[in-house]
């Protein structure tokens, strides 16, 4: 059997903000979420250049070279980022968030790279497990025991980012899965997963089989808890070829 990605994305300012600083790619072969940050302008540029940089992976890929074909669009993100800022030096500091999932030609593997503190999450089987690990300071005091996970959700500092694309030298994580039939993927910037329960996200994704509402879906959920943050998703479900 043959296994196609589909997917929606949608983003949201939130209630706080300005402006949103998020991008987000959601086609047959890519989907990704980056999340801004320096400044408003800054935010804006850094994101959309990870998006930009990465969405011509939109395209068939052989199962061997997914690895480094994202790898060769975060350095060319990473690349234009760095030019960006030496032609305006106020856009020093200036970077973003990415994970970005990249599916195989033959739907028999699928490869993750992730750099700072968006998420992805995969619903298999009814259970949701967080697959990426968060490049921030509050998860470096998880890891080293210092606080629990629960206390890491309120920490004062949890909105620090310890790797992010800024135009230096980084390195991302990455990571290929076997995809089954079924799976529902979620990728997400942090002003969903900051504001909104893991038990909660599993639950609206098992229970809205349409792609768009339960996009939409979490979104609301996201701005009932204040919204103080951008807001992106994009859902994604591994389905036969011949599926909708």
């Amino acid at each position: 059997m043959t296994l196609k990605l589909r997917s929606v994305g949608a983003s949201d300012r939130g209630l706080i903000r300005s402006g949103n600083q998020d991008a987000v790619h959601a086609g047959p072969w890519l989907v990704a979420v980056a999340d801004g940050m320096g400044g408003m302008a800054a935010g804006d540029l850094a994101s959309a250049i990870a998006i930009d940089s990465v969405a011509p992976l939109d395209v068939e890929t052989p199962e061997d070279g997914l690895i480094a074909a994202l790898q060769g669009a975060i350095g060319t993100a990473s690349a234009r980022i760095r030019q960006a800022v030496a032609e305006d030096p106020e856009r020093q500091g200036m970077g973003t968030t990415l994970t970005a999932l990249l599916f195989a030609r033959t739907g028999s593997c699928l490869a993750l790279a992730h750099i700072g503190d968006s998420r992805a999450y995969l619903l298999r089987d009814g259970v949701l497990k967080q697959v990426t690990r968060d490049d921030t300071f509050v998860q470096m005091l998880v890891d080293e025991g210092v606080i629990t996970a629960e206390q890491a959700s309120s920490h004062p500092r949890r909105a620090v980012v310890t790797q992010a694309l800024q135009g230096a030298e980084v390195s991302p994580a990455y990571a290929t899965m076997v995809p089954w039939a079924g799976d529902r993927w979620l990728l997400c910037s942090d002003g969903l997963s900051n504001v909104v329960r893991p038990d909660t996200l599993a639950e609206v994704l098992a229970s809205y089989p349409d792609r768009a509402a339960c996009g939409s879906r979490l979104i609301d959920l996201a701005l009932r808890a204040g919204g103080p943050d951008n807001i992106s998703v994009v859902v994604a479900d591994v389905v036969p070829e011949d599926a909708a």
